[in-house]
């Protein structure tokens, strides 16, 4: 049961502490984000995972870990969701979000879909990829990154930061829709689909320590 319910003008917010409520189902494509205290995922260790169907309702996943490392989140129903070959999570920057989801809950991350990936690969004529920039321009919602740097870490998170971590999943499913027929009529929706099978494995390399080294170099 969610500890904490906000009704915000954009959608419903429900907080959960440690884990999602047993049997909770969101559907074969869960938008997801994650909150940390930073952005080196060897370091800094997961704080919020958020999730929604893409109905308006954003469910906020607040993590505590068991001890020091990154590893040992007691999150048995949020593992089992990203780890679902079934449940599709869509994300935008994907290749942060897994990576850090893979190494708390030693689960592959998978399948995945990134907006931030498609996005790259269908809006060649300019360089403003992120989400609030797509957001703005593909649906039409102005996005505030106000609490952006904020403490995530923080036990007690306030409605300010659970509206802004909302927002990052609210608006996923309709801005995907709204890239996927433009790699359908680019003809890159093939190509998309092979980076985001490829995703948990690139992951996998970051963490080993090949984030700035191109393997496939020469």
């Amino acid at each position: 049961m969610a500890e904490v319910t906000l009704f915000m003008a954009n959608g419903t917010i429900h907080l959960h502490r440690h884990d999602l409520p047993d049997g909770l189902s969101l559907g074969p494509v869960v938008a997801v984000d994650t909150e940390t205290m930073g952005l080196n995922p060897h370091r800094d260790r997961l704080c919020l995972v958020q999730l929604s169907s893409g109905d308006g309702t954003a469910h906020l996943v607040q993590i505590l870990p068991r001890g020091l490392g990154g590893r040992g989140y007691d999150a048995p129903n949020l593992a089992r969701m990203m780890a679902d070959p079934a449940v599709t999570k869509l994300m935008h920057f994907a290749r942060f979000d897994v990576a850090v989801l893979q190494r708390a809950f030693d689960i592959t991350c998978a399948p995945v879909k990134c907006t931030k990936i498609a996005a790259k690969l269908v809006r060649t004529f300019t360089d403003r990829h992120g989400l609030k920039d797509l957001c703005r321009e593909l649906v039409g919602v102005d996005l505030s990154k106000q609490q952006q740097t904020s403490d995530w870490g923080n036990p007690e998170l306030t409605a300010e930061q659970m509206a802004y971590a909302a927002s990052d999943v609210l608006y996923l499913h309709g801005l995907w829709a709204k890239l996927e027929a433009l790699l359908i009529r680019e003809n890159r929706l093939a190509l998309a689909e092979a980076c985001y099978q490829f995703l948990p494995d690139r992951c996998r390399l970051d963490l080993l320590g090949y984030d700035q080294q191109d393997i496939f170099a020469h």
